[in-house]
């Protein structure tokens, strides 16, 4: 599972077996899922398991401001979005 972008302590992840839409996987102490919805974002959550409101707020604001290189990545490994 390639790591494509790290917020503090978070890996942002993109399996390369995984579906559309575009979408990543930020693992922690807890997970959560956001749809990039790309490629003009913002990026929406979609599951979370064990992470706060307060941490889902700053992960969100920490993808959409590398959106483009997150859309870049999943274009990379899956084609179109």
């Amino acid at each position: 599972m390639p790591t494509v972008l790290r917020i503090g302590g978070l890996r942002v992840v993109i399996y390369p077996n995984d579906h559309r839409p575009a979408h990543v996987h930020v693992i922690g102490d807890g997970e959560a899922v956001f749809i990039l919805r790309c490629p003009e974002g913002p990026p929406e959550l979609r599951e979370c398991y064990w992470f706060n409101r307060s941490d889902v707020t700053h992960i969100a604001a920490a993808l959409a401001s590398h959106l483009a290189e997150l859309c870049k990545q999943w274009r990379l490994i899956h084609g179109d979005y």
